[in-house]
């Protein structure tokens, strides 16, 4: 998979954009790996109690969040593409395996499928981040952005930024 290749859709897909200050190296593992993941991969208060991580196609790519009132929320995908230090590409479409999921009917991430492709890119000290999140229809798409897609996803890239800066 060539990530220049994507076609975005406004009306399908959100995108979030930074230069982040710590090399592709060192967000890479902090993307990659279950002790470093927890640290960051949730907008505090909430933590992310739990992460598998099989990182080959297929894979699976689980997270446990807890809400601060202590509710965990299961996010279950898996892996679709990766080429290390440069793009991660997985699912909640399908699950381990790539077996099929149905949307959930809880009120969280899980009640629309997506597509996440993280693609890291050297500059200078620093890394180009860009995540493009692709969804199947337009009300997942609008929901996903009314959840507070851009104010988390830039909330993580900041919490994930200072754990990169310390590996």
């Amino acid at each position: 998979m060539n990530p220049s290749t994507l076609q975005l859709d406004p009306k399908l897909d959100l995108v979030f954009e930074r230069v982040v200050d710590a090399s592709p190296d060192k967000v890479w593992r902090a993307w990659t790996m279950p002790e470093h993941l927890k640290k960051w991969f949730t907008p505090a208060p909430w933590k992310t109690v739990d992460c598998e991580i099989d990182l080959r196609p297929g894979g699976v790519f689980r997270t446990v969040m807890q809400s601060p009132e202590g509710v965990d929320t299961v996010n279950l995908g898996c892996y679709l593409d990766f080429a290390v230090n440069e793009r991660l590409v997985w699912t909640n479409a399908l699950g381990p395996g790539f077996r099929p999921q149905s949307p959930s009917t809880d009120d969280d991430c899980s009640s629309f499928r997506f597509t996440a492709t993280i693609t890291l890119e050297p500059l200078g000290q620093g890394t180009r981040y860009r995540a493009v999140v692709q969804h199947g229809d337009e009300a997942g798409r609008q929901r996903h952005e009314e959840m507070g897609f851009h104010d988390g996803w830039g909330a993580v890239t900041t919490q994930l930024e200072a754990l990169a800066k310390a590996l």
